[in-house]
Parts: structure tokens; sequence; C-alpha cells
């Protein structure tokens, strides 16, 4: 995960015409290093957290909204302009869709249920979703958003639901495989993964993210949301290149994958897209290999059936 901790853990830069997001990330001006204080206006990944937070507050004002969000106001400055067109956000309708995805799916699952959220660390759906009983949240975002989030959201009484937990990841942490093994996730169980808001700023960190689902997710888990579109190196409407490109980057990653119209889904639940262009990608897809813990489990099994088939044959003996 390389790639993406270098951008979460870049400070916030002042510069002229842009912000870079790496550790040495300075711009000088006769000698002097300008560097601006972290705050909402000039931290990139706080200003996009705050941004789809304020979609999810206009989405749950709307007559009649996707929606209802009761705790995005607590994370949207009191002066944010309200926006209440016919017309439905790109964003808001994936947000729908991967909520319904979400619940549906766990409700289906026996036992302990794992849902993964990759976020840009305002995420509320660990707390405004009904999860089902014996439902574990694991959150994986970057730690100085989520601790804001965390402060705003305890100062309202956000509660996770009873009997569910709530766990936090840091995606600054030096082995995510590893941290979300040590707070109790189990690749012997199911588990639905989610990505949307999680700050990808190259192919290769989303290869990361590929690669961290296809190790813990067991075969046949789902893994959804958005991914940036400029990611896909296509022509932007071209969408068969852009699917060819989606089902080999996905393929070579153990999972077979589909796109998602934002139309189609704007359409199923009787609304209308906003007009324009959109920077990201809906997609839906699953796993098709197996998790390294159901790799290991099987190991373990056949060498034990080895083992007992010599023990018998050195008794026939």
């Amino acid at each position: 995960m390389e790639c993406l901790l270098r951008f979460a853990n870049a400070p916030a830069v002042a510069t002229i015409s842009t912000l870079r997001f790496n550790d040495k990330s300075k711009t000088k001006k006769h000698g002097v290093v300008l560097r601006a204080k972290l705050d909402g206006e000039n931290d990139p990944l706080l200003q996009s957290a705050v941004n789809a937070a304020s979609l999810r507050f206009q989405e749950t004002h709307r007559p009649e909204p996707l929606f209802v969000d009761p705790y995005a106001g607590c994370l949207v400055p009191p002066d944010v302009q309200m926006d209440l067109k016919k017309y439905s956000h790109h964003y808001c309708l994936a947000t729908k869709f991967i909520d319904d995805k979400l619940l549906r799916t766990v409700n289906h699952m026996d036992g302990l249920k794992q849902v993964v959220l990759l976020t840009d660390g305002m995420d509320t759906r660990p707390y405004r979703l009904n999860w089902p009983t014996s439902t574990i949240i694991f959150d994986i975002s970057p730690e100085r958003i989520f601790k804001i989030s965390a402060e705003k959201l305890e100062g309202v009484g956000a509660k996770i639901p009873r009997s569910c937990l709530f766990l936090h990841v840091p995606l600054e942490s030096s082995n995510i495989q590893q941290a979300l093994c040590a707070k109790g996730f189990n690749g012997n169980r199911p588990s639905v993964w989610a990505i949307q808001g999680l700050p990808v700023m190259t192919l290769a960190s989303f290869e990361d993210v590929l690669l961290l689902v296809g190790s813990l997710a067991m075969n046949r888990c789902l893994f959804l949301g958005e991914l940036p579109a400029w990611l896909t190196e296509t022509e932007f409407g071209n969408k068969s290149t852009t699917e060819k490109w989606m089902d080999k980057l996905f393929m070579s990653n153990g999972f077979g994958v589909g796109m998602v119209s934002y139309k189609e889904v704007a359409s199923s639940l009787g609304k209308e897209l906003a007009p324009g262009y959109y920077k990201n990608i809906l997609f839906l897809a699953e796993q098709l290999r197996f998790s390294d813990d159901q790799m290991d489990t099987w190991r373990r099994e056949l060498q034990r059936v080895e083992e007992e088939g010599d023990e018998e044959g050195f008794e026939e003996l």
C-alpha cells in the first residue's frame, strides 16, 4: 500500500498553482518554504471528505431523498450551499447503490458478518445503516480525517447499532493486511468490501487495494464501489474500451467485474441523473480466488490427511 501511504501522509502545502501530495512537496520562493496551516481549505483530503459529506447533507434535505444521513450535518460547515435541483448527483446514486448492496449482502450471511469500508474518513455508514446483529465493520481511511470525523460524530451522539462492532484501521498502517487481522478480521469468514472516497492517486495504489482484498476476501465475496475514471487511461465515454480495461485489471487480480451504469441506477430508483461529466466509475466485482486463510486451512487439512494416511499404511505393514 506504499502509493496510498505516500498520499495519506502528505502534508498540506500551499503552492500558487496546485497542491502536491508527497512528503517532499515544498514550494520555494526567494529561498523560503511556503507551508500552510493544516485546515480544511489547504488539506485536499479533508476538503474532499467534507465535499462528499455536503452532497449527502443536501440529498438528505431533498423532498424525496435517496437516503437519509442524519450525521452529515455535523461534518459540513454551517454555511454549506444547498442545491436541491430535481437531478440526482452521481455520488448520491452511488452511495444509495452501495448502501443497498452492503445491507442485502450482510443480511444473507450466517453468524459473524464482516464489512470492510475503504473511505475518506468521514463515511457515516457504520452509524446510519441498519446493520444486523453480529456485524463487524472495519473502516480503512486516513487517520487524521477519521479522528476529526469521530470527534464530531461523538459530539452529536452518533452510535453504532447494538450487538455490532466498529473498528478503524489507519491508512497509514505499515501493513494494512496485518492490521486488519490483528483487529479480528477472519479470512475464513464471509465479508463484503466497499470503496468510496479512499484517496487513490495512481493505478499502482488501486492495484494495492485489489491485492489487499484478494488476499483477505473469501471466494465469491463481493467488492464494489467507485474508482477514479482517469485510472482507466481510456477515452472518456468509450464504454467498450473501458470495460475491456476493467476486465483485464480485475481478472489479473482474481476478480470478475462489471461496470454499473449511473443512469440505470437512477432509472431503477425513479430518479433523473444529473447531466455532465463525473470523475468516477461505479463497479461490482466478485472474488474468484480463495483467501490466504482459506488456502492455509486447506493446506493444513491436506497435510493432516496425508499424515493420517501414512500412519494407516505403517499399521498395515
